[in-house]
């Protein structure tokens, strides 16, 4: 195997491990034991459980933005965007929901590093939304786009987690109710075609 994919497979059973069991109880061993590596090996790739978290959240940072990015890309029209953007995002949260959501049960469980990371993901989801809200909305005041990027956010996050626990409720769903949410209060601001 090469050191790519022996480094994908660790991240993937990190993730798998740290959602099922949390980051305080996740034992290294046991990601070792399931990776069928030695636990050496996986301080040699990530240096530490919180740089083996770190490692998996840098990951989903970069496969976030690539999903929601190539989503709505093929989009013309504003609240199509926006769908196709939510669709991806509650698609991709949906996929990770253990690991999601693990997070948002233990946020201080981590070292700043890694809460930083976290912040990071939520800064790189806000420069893209921010940069589409000025595209289609050029009419926007700057702290309309700033507060409307900080509610689509903090409300998509908190949807996610109210998903998480309501396996019922499609990614469709949530990106559903997310866009008709949004789009009440963004479509003052949008030009007509």
């Amino acid at each position: 195997m090469s050191r790519a994919e022996r480094e994908r497979q660790m991240l993937d059973v990190a993730e798998e491990v740290f959602g099922d069991r949390g980051y305080q109880a996740a034992s290294m061993d046991e990601i070792a034991e399931r990776c069928g590596v030695s636990k050496p090996m996986l301080y040699e790739y990530f240096g530490s459980k919180d740089g083996l978290l770190l490692a998996c959240i840098t990951r989903s940072k970069a496969e976030l933005l690539d999903v929601t990015q190539k989503a709505m890309a093929g989009a013309t029209a504003p609240e199509d965007i926006l769908w196709r953007g939510m669709v991806a995002y509650f698609s991709f949260i949906d996929a990770h929901s253990k690991s999601f959501d693990m997070l948002l049960r233990e946020p201080f469980a981590a070292s700043p590093q890694t809460l930083e990371a976290i912040e990071a993901t939520r800064r790189q989801q806000s420069t893209l939304i921010a940069g589409v809200l000025t595209t289609f909305a050029p009419s926007a005041p700057r702290d309309a786009v700033e507060a409307f990027t900080e509610i689509i956010i903090g409300a998509s996050e908190r949807l996610a987690q109210w998903c998480t626990h309501r396996p019922e409720v499609s990614a469709e769903d949530a990106a559903r109710y997310m866009t008709d949410f949004c789009w009440n209060g963004l479509s003052l601001y949008v030009s007509a075609p």
